[in-house]
C-alpha cells in the first residue's frame, strides 16, 4: 500500500551581530520556517494495490514468486516551478525476503518474512514534455538516470542527463509501478490466512 505523500518544510535561521555597545553582548537569533510553493499530490486508487487471495500451491517452493506488475498513476502539481526530491520511508522495515531496496510485505506469524515490492517511476512528463527520472545514492551530491523510487535513494526529475540534476516542475505527472516478490513457500509457515502488510509512505523534500 502507498500511503500519502508528506511534504517537509526547510528551516531558517540569521544570527545577528554583537552590539556595539560597551558591557555584556548577548546574540540575537531570528528564526522560522519558509514554506515553497505548495503542491497538490495525488495517486491513483487511494495508492492501494490489492493481489486477492492466492494459495500456496500457486507459489514456487524454493524460488520467489513474482506477481503480476501493477501500475498506479503519480501526479504532482505546484503553485508554480518547484525543484523537490522523493523518497520512501518503508513501514514494514526488516520484511523484505529478497532485495535490500525493496519494500517489505510483513512477516507470518513465525516471523518470517513473506516477500517484498519495488517501485519505479515511468512515462514521466514535466510540465508536458517527456522528462527523465535520476536518483542519487550520496545525498543528492550526485545523480544519474535511474526509474528507482525507494528509501535508499533520492529521486528527481531531469530534463537529461547531461549533466543529470534535477529541475524545477510545476506539474508532474507519471506511473509508479509496483513488482511484488513472495517468498519461497518452502520457508513459510501458513497454518491460516496470512496477509500481505505492504506499506510505504512517499515523501517529498523541497530543494
Amino acid at each position: 500500500m502507498v500511503r500519502p505523500l508528506t511534504t517537509l518544510a526547510a528551516a531558517l535561521l540569521f544570527v545577528g551581530a554583537n552590539p556595539v555597545f560597551a558591557g555584556s553582548n548577548t546574540d540575537l537569533t531570528v528564526s522560522g520556517t519558509i514554506t515553497p510553493s505548495a503542491c497538490k499530490l495525488m495517486i491513483s486508487d487511494g495508492g492501494e494495490v490489492d493481489y486477492g487471495k492466492m494459495s500456496t500451491k500457486q507459489l514456487n517452493q524454493n524460488q520467489h514468486t513474482l506477481l503480476p506488475s501493477q501500475t498506479l498513476d503519480f501526479k504532482v502539481e505546484c503553485e508554480g516551478p518547484t525543484v523537490f526530491m522523493m523518497t520512501t520511508i518503508d513501514n514494514q522495515s526488516g520484511t523484505s525476503s529478497n532485495h535490500e531496496s525493496w519494500h517489505g510485505l510483513g512477516t507470518t506469524a513465525d516471523g518470517e518474512n513473506l516477500g517484498g515490492s519495488g517501485f519505479r517511476l515511468l512515462n514521466p512528463m514535466a510540465d508536458n514534455v517527456a522528462a527523465l527520472i535520476i536518483t542519487s545514492l550520496d545525498g543528492g551530491a550526485t545523480w544519474q538516470p535511474s526509474p528507482q523510487l525507494s528509501h535508499m535513494v533520492l529521486t528527481a526529475v531531469a530534463l537529461s542527463s547531461a549533466p543529470a540534476a534535477p529541475m524545477a516542475v510545476e506539474n508532474f505527472t507519471a506511473q509508479i509501478e509496483l513488482d511484488t516478490h513472495i517468498a519461497p513457500a518452502a520457508g513459510l509457515t501458513v497454518n491460516d490466512d496470512v496477509p500481505l502488510k505492504g506499506s510505504a509512505t512517499l515523501q517529498v523534500k523541497y530543494l
